[in-house]
């Protein structure tokens, strides 16, 4: 285990109080568990200049540090019903079956070419490891191919998904990584029904998960950024799904006269309707990640930023974990930012050298 681990179960660990904990889950300094003497993880540390949540995330945003993927094969994934997303298969040379295997999954109005889905895809290609990047639904090369759109909490996909890297890759160990909304998609997967996930599980990560939809659009609505935020996702979007099959007359969203500018909203317009749930809160109350983590079996880390503009942090301080679940709570990083100083790893990407850690180890 690593970075600010959690624990509970014994007389010992109960005796710890929870202020320490809150203490322990500050930073990212390492923790060493019982029977665990695997190495603690860097302190992240800011780059100089880019100490603040908005500065991380927008400088993370506006600067991926994309790079030139070679040889990608795309892959249509029929999903039970009879909606299509693409896959986008990316084979080192040298890869042999039962080799080493991860998943990636964009966040949301994100694709397969998000920055880090690339950079992260170059980086584990150059240890030999095959990768997938998953468009969802309506999304990257999918664009068109969906009627029905993804959500937080569609975990068939992922299983689909998953079912099909076994049939590609036999015998081979499968590791998943999720960002932001994708993140607390893996945490549901993982958690909401243990006994049926396939063996070739090995490692899961979730960066910067909502786990509690109903929080993080209270964070969004509580400062003129936050708004800010808000405003932009939603017309991102309501942009993905207009002109394309996501589209549905019958839905509220088509009968409004001013379009929505706040996530819930449209969630409430569009999102629940279109998904078969009664509501916005029906829809966060269902999908949300938190009230299933302690079920997972997986060996997951969660990393988070405690001033994540996006995603509120404080629903993490009041999980209980299982001991194969790590939580690395550092105290700046913003949402999927985490631009570190020089000197630590082989580039600023702290979270990309963190992943890379904890998917393959």
């Amino acid at each position: 285990m690593s970075g600010a681990d959690r624990y509970q179960g014994s007389a010992t660990e109960s005796a710890v109080d929870s202020e320490q904990i809150r203490r322990l889950l500050a930073d990212s300094a390492p923790m060493i568990m019982p029977l665990d003497s695997s190495p603690g993880v860097p302190q992240f540390q800011p780059a100089i200049g880019l100490g603040g949540a908005h500065r991380q995330t927008l400088w993370g945003t506006l600067f991926p540090s994309r790079v030139k993927l070679y040889g990608t094969t795309e892959r249509r994934l029929r999903l039970n019903d009879g909606d299509l997303v693409v896959m986008h298969d990316n084979c080192p040379a040298g890869w042999q079956r039962g080799d080493h295997t991860v998943l990636l999954m964009h966040g949301l109005c994100g694709s397969h070419q998000s920055g880090y889905m690339v950079r992260l895809t170059s980086r584990l290609m150059s240890q030999g490891i095959r990768v997938f990047r998953l468009d969802h639904r309506g999304c990257g090369a999918g664009a068109l191919l969906a009627r029905n759109p993804y959500h937080a909490g569609r975990t068939e996909d992922v299983a689909s998904a998953v079912q099909m890297l076994e049939r590609l890759c036999p015998g081979s160990p499968v590791s998943i990584a999720g960002f932001s909304l994708s993140g607390n998609l893996l945490l549901r997967y993982l958690g909401e029904n243990p006994d049926e996930l396939p063996l070739c599980l090995f490692r899961a990560v979730a960066v910067c998960p909502p786990i509690d939809l109903h929080r993080c659009a209270a964070r969004l609505n509580s400062s003129s950024m936050g708004q800010r935020y808000d405003w932009y996702f939603t017309r991102l979007l309501i942009s993905q799904i207009a002109n394309s099959p996501l589209w549905k007359d019958h839905l509220p969203l088509a009968m409004v006269r001013q379009l929505p500018r706040r996530l819930y909203d449209f969630d409430e317009l569009y999102t629940a309707p279109a998904s078969g749930f009664e509501s916005a809160d029906d829809y966060y109350n269902q999908a949300s990640s938190a009230r299933v983590i302690d079920q997972i079996r997986v060996h997951t880390t969660i990393l988070a930023a405690e001033d994540d503009p996006v995603v509120c942090s404080k629903p993490f301080l009041d999980l209980k974990l299982p001991t194969n679940v790590s939580l690395c709570l550092t105290k700046h990083g913003g949402h999927l930012g985490f631009i570190g100083r020089s000197g630590i790893d082989p580039d600023r990407r702290w979270m990309d050298w963190r992943l890379i850690d904890w998917l393959l180890t």
